[in-house]
């Protein structure tokens, strides 16, 4: 009698009873890994442990199935099934490979899905043809044939649906956009996320508009991400007869010029209208900066406008800056400006309550202040600015703290002074200063030893911050 260990159906036993258990072991452990990183290979992973792995196994036993009584095609079905998990296995594979990981900006990135489903759906025919032409032995020249017959079926009686799939196909060989672009249709504007079988999908501010692709190849529309010139938005603002439309302008760009998504160098342009309205066109980085930039601008324009006794819309009911305030908090700046309750009525009127938005500059590098600020309320925060629009921040500015300390050095500041929430100060300007050190030395005295203070915080923070200040260099904060 032949030794069992050397019977055909022995290392195939031997093989699925350890090999798929140890299998078993290793792949939970990759996926568990794979989940912890959050990357999207696991599912690979599960479909292997899950499904592939066993059927395998079970393939395994049942090739053997001329030893024991089973019928050959319940052999076929297994197989069938398994090579079908392999399918999947190596479609996802090839997706996860070339596209899932693909960088920003590579052609893996912008290859739009519907050509990815095509190349899919192809590839899922031939590998069919050939696991059913393996183990069926099914002819696949007849099978192709029948599919070709059946697609012109199908299309005859689709021609609405297969016209917006060719629309799309056309668009996509001439590429007049790629996934990210920004389109503006039939007055809508919106970002390019996705491009389908039957449309593409632009995510504007209200939701995600759903274009068919038919639409696009037979009407026209703007792609702004391919405009030569940067994108400007454009809105319209109001204000009193009475402000002079100099004084607007002056202030409308100003307030552009510190938008974050402003482009450098671009001077916006600032058109007066009829009824006292002016058109305000601010050149920025990309469309995507539309919706946030115009809020922004209108924000922050409020807080211009009062600070430059404009009336925006036609309004200034301040009750901010009333005298009474005003006086309060000369009052309470008294002891840093060695004020005595006399001097006060006099100086008080001589002053005002200024507000600064969020984010707003209240001091920009190489400028010389008209005068020192005394915060009332909120924050403020002190950096150095690097080449390429970096800045190292060195100090943060509280209630009492002064803004503008070289006003009566008549030196511009090598910080940037901004706001970092909404801020109230008190503005002294530079010739009621003036009159006070002559008769109060000791405020100079204050002064200067403020100003040495912030140059050694700029240089203690540039330090940590590795970077290299030329000796002689005399920085003014």
């Amino acid at each position: 009698m032949t030794e069992f260990w050397l019977q055909p159906w022995f290392w195939p036993a031997v093989g699925v009873v350890i090999g798929l258990p140890v299998m078993l072991l290793i792949l939970t452990e990759v996926h568990s890994t794979l989940e912890r990183r959050g990357s999207r290979a696991a599912r690979i992973v599960m479909l292997l442990r899950n499904y592939v792995a066993p059927v395998g196994a079970l393939l395994l036993l049942m090739s053997q199935a001329h030893y024991v009584d089973l019928e050959p095609t319940w052999v076929q079905v297994v197989a069938t099934v398994f090579g079908f998990l392999l399918i999947l296995v190596l479609l996802n594979t090839i997706n996860f490979a070339l596209f899932v990981t693909a960088k920003e900006g590579t052609w893996r990135s912008r290859t739009p899905s519907i050509f990815v489903d095509i190349v899919r759906i192809i590839l899922i025919l031939i590998a069919l043809g050939v696991l059913f032409s393996v183990v069926w032995g099914t002819d696949i020249g007849g099978l192709f044939a029948a599919l070709g017959v059946g697609s012109i079926v199908i299309g005859l009686s689709l021609q609405t649906a297969v016209g917006s799939v060719v629309s799309g196909l056309f668009l996509l060989f001439e590429q007049p956009f790629q996934l990210g672009d920004w389109l503006q249709v039939d007055g809508t504007r919106g970002r390019i996320i996705e491009v389908n079988w039957r449309a593409v999908h632009i995510k504007t501010s209200t939701g995600v508009l759903i274009l068919p692709n038919s639409h696009l190849a037979s009407g026209s529309f703007v792609n702004l991400s391919r405009k030569p010139t940067p994108f400007e938005f454009d809105i319209v603002v109001k204000f009193s007869t009475d402000d002079a439309p100099q004084d607007v302008i002056d202030v409308c760009q100003r307030v552009a010029a510190d938008l974050p998504a402003a482009v450098p160098g671009e001077v916006a342009t600032i058109t007066p209208l009829p009824k006292a309205k002016y058109e305000v066109e601010v050149a920025i980085n990309s469309p995507a900066d539309n919706a946030t930039s115009i809020g922004i601008f209108r924000t922050r324009l409020w807080y211009a406008a009062r600070r430059a006794d404009l009336h925006l819309d036609g309004d200034l009911t301040d009750n901010f800056n009333t005298p009474e305030n005003t006086e309060a908090a000369v009052r309470r700046s008294a002891p840093a400006l060695y004020l005595t309750p006399e001097d006060v009525l006099v100086v008080a009127p001589q002053c005002r309550l200024e507000r600064w938005g969020e984010g707003e500059v209240v001091q920009h590098p190489l400028t010389v202040p008209d005068g020192m600020r005394y915060i009332v309320s909120g924050t403020a925060q002190l950096a150095t600015p690097l080449e390429a629009g970096a800045e190292v921040r060195f100090a943060t500015l509280d209630r009492d703290d002064v803004i503008g300390l070289t006003a009566l050095t008549r030196q511009g500041v090598s910080a940037r002074i901004t706001a970092t929430s909404d801020l109230a100060v008190l503005f002294v300007p530079v010739g009621v200063l003036d009159g006070l050190v002559k008769t109060r030395p000791r405020l100079a005295r204050d002064i200067g030893q403020e100003i040495d203070n912030r140059r050694t915080l700029a240089y203690t923070a540039l330090e940590a911050a590795g970077v290299d200040v030329p000796p002689g260099t005399r920085l003014i904060a």
